[in-house]
């Protein structure tokens, strides 16, 4: 024990015997869980912080984390850090791997590599710590002593990890307890499920039914170290906890990162070689199988997911425990059947009754269309249109814009400009260099009445798209037109032959996006840099009903204003320089909504008009892009 203030980082054992960190984001909700009830135990869902992780679970009597898919156990721990090292302060270290993405360092390696940039060296070796790479800062690149390949690298700021206060224990890993220790096997029960279940547990105790690395996940392996590098470090070590530690004095490793991983990603489980992180389920004893089995099944109820397990009530002796026993005639291809059916093998291995049918089924895409039966949108004109990049008129200056939705304020009142937050009495507190302007001026909008520096308003527009257009920073309300930075392409629409879950008495409107990668213009994020384009093409369906008409209308002028995608950071792979959505929502589901982007949703089409009027685009639109 140890009296001191640290940082505290989760990490999970992987199969190459190297401990990865969780993201700042899920140590917090690990830690809130922990602190919570720090004595019962329990369990923590992963995928409540971030859907990347839904199918894991950590065990925190155990210390586990547990793959609900694929049955896969693995170790965690509660790890401490130096509150001046990298984690301590939101610091993270990372490498792009083969396909474009990044991957973080293993947390002692950005910590070495944060302490070297820290003392302004201007490269880093890390082979004192088992690595035959060097970065060099002043390139942002790792580069292989041996075979002089060059990576990028980069260093980018997150959330601090989690601080703790008072007497620290050391890293928590193992669990100790005797009673943590597996309970002696009961007599074996002869019935079909239970063979069933103890034949795969007896399968992953003795790994032969490991599910194989992906071929994706193979080809991004990270660079593999050289002879020199050490050996891992065994399971039961333990790191000095609040110590700043000097690259030379850090433990040797074997290698630095996870392959293909992202931040707080655990990884695809091991092949055959893959035996060092991994527990069998048959290790577990019948309480900790019963708190994962009630712990997943909380999981797919919370989730919607659980149509296909039913629990039966309690009770009634051995014949009660095994009835019913409904199992499906053929194994389907979704990803969620094979997370209910690990839950009930749990389930039904804890003593707890379980029936397995058959779950809901993902459908995106609708039956199959001939030519013949595709049909044009009545009332609207074409079948398709492509991205026109509209300008602002030339010799049109930003005073020039805002002069035609401002009215000067003489006697300004005395108030913050919510802009600067300078007193609108006083002259304004931006500091760009806007010698047109005199920074006391003030300026009210003429539709929503909001005051600010006429300065800042024009420093403002000078940031934003230049289009001829104003945003008023405080209620939003949109002066002129709106224009985005969406990136040339596409947009299709037509009619098909069926109807949509909640629309029994219409036909589809079925919009098909159409968006090629390329090179940013000057108004993208990084102009000259390329940018990704992933799933495109996109398919979106509307009802064809007088409501579903409108917002297809209204998408065809967001679509000309280039206002459904923009270029930024994917919320969901995490990809930086791609195409995304741009804040208004549409259905990519056909036939179900198991994700939330289907059908039926009675509230969506007046959400999308919503969304669409908050860029600026209502029924009057229309009119104003036929002039």
């Amino acid at each position: 024990m140890l009296l001191a203030s640290a940082v505290v980082v989760w990490e999970w054992l992987n199969e190459h015997g190297r401990w990865r960190p969780y993201s700042p984001a899920v140590s917090h909700h690990i830690e809130a869980v922990v602190r919570a009830a720090p004595r019962a135990g329990g369990s923590v869902v992963l995928g409540q912080v971030d859907s990347r992780l839904a199918p894991y679970i950590i065990d925190l009597q155990s210390m586990n984390q547990f793959r609900q898919d694929t049955g896969t156990l693995r170790p965690v721990r509660r790890n401490y850090y130096d509150p001046s090292s990298a984690p301590g302060k939101g610091v993270v270290w990372e490498w792009e791997n083969d396909n474009g993405s990044w991957t973080p360092y293993d947390m002692e390696v950005g910590i070495t590599i944060q302490h070297a940039y820290e003392k302004q060296h201007p490269w880093i070796d890390l082979t004192p710590i088992g690595f035959s790479y060097v970065i060099d800062f002043s390139t942002m690149g790792q580069i292989n002593r041996q075979t002089q390949r060059q990576r990028r690298v980069r260093r980018r700021l997150d959330l601090v990890y989690p601080m703790v206060t008072g007497t620290l224990a050391k890293a928590q890993s193992w669990p100790t307890s005797p009673a943590s220790a597996p309970a002696p096997a009961a007599p074996a029960c002869s019935c079909p499920q239970c063979v069933l279940v103890m034949s795969v547990k007896a399968a992953v105790a003795h790994g032969s039914s490991a599910p194989l690395q992906p071929p994706a996940a193979r080809k991004n392996l990270p660079p593999v170290p050289g002879p020199g590098a050490k050996s891992p470090d065994g399971l039961g070590t333990i790191r000095a906890p609040v110590r700043t530690v000097p690259s030379q004095a850090i433990r040797r490793q074997a290698s630095s990162t996870l392959a293909g991983g992202t931040v707080g990603s655990p990884a695809s489980p091991p092949g055959a070689n893959g035996k060092t992180g991994r527990v069998a389920l048959a290790t577990l004893n019948r309480t900790n199988l019963q708190r994962l089995a009630i712990a997943q099944s909380r999981v797919l109820i919370a989730s919607g997911c659980a149509a296909g397990l039913r629990a039966l009530p309690p009770g009634g002796g051995p014949g009660n425990r095994h009835r019913p026993r409904t199992l499906p005639s053929q194994a389907p291809d979704q990803p969620g059947w094979g997370t209910q059916g690990i839950t009930g093998i749990l389930m039904s291995a804890a003593g707890l009754p379980v029936c397995l049918t058959r779950p809901p089924k993902l459908v995106l895409h609708p039956p199959p269309v001939s030519k013949s039966e595709i049909k044009s949108i009545p009332g609207v004109s074409n079948t398709s249109r492509k991205t026109t990049k509209k300008q602002a008129k030339k010799g049109k200056t930003p005073e020039e814009v805002l002069k035609k939705y401002l009215q000067k304020v003489r006697h300004p009142p005395d108030e913050d400009c919510t802009i600067c937050m300078e007193r609108l009495t006083a002259p304004s507190g931006y500091k760009g260099l806007q010698p047109t302007v005199k920074p006391d001026l003030v300026g009210k909008l003429s539709r929503c009445g909001h005051i600010y520096h006429i300065y800042c308003l024009v420093a403002m527009y000078n940031n934003g798209n230049k289009d001829g257009s104003l945003q008023c920073p405080t209620c939003k309300t949109i002066y002129g037109v709106k224009t985005g930075t969406q990136p040339p392409g596409k947009m299709e629409y037509h009619l098909i032959p069926h109807s949509l879950p909640g629309h029994p008495d219409c036909k589809t409107i079925r919009i098909i996006y159409s968006i090629p990668p390329g090179i940013q213009g000057p108004e993208h994020p990084n102009p000259g840099k390329s940018f990704s384009a992933r799933g495109f093409p996109r398919h979106c369906y509307l009802p064809d009903s007088e409501k579903g008409r409108k917002v297809l209308k209204l998408l065809l002028v967001a679509w000309d204003r280039r206002l459904i995608f923009a270029i930024g950071t994917s919320s969901t792979t995490g990809e930086s320089d791609t195409v995304i959505w741009n804040e208004v929502h549409h259905k990519t589901e056909f036939g179900s909504n198991l994700t939330g982007h289907g059908y039926p949703d009675a509230n969506y089409l007046d959400n999308v008009l919503a969304e669409l009027a908050a860029q600026g685009i209502s029924e009057d639109s229309t009119a104003q892009e036929k002039d």
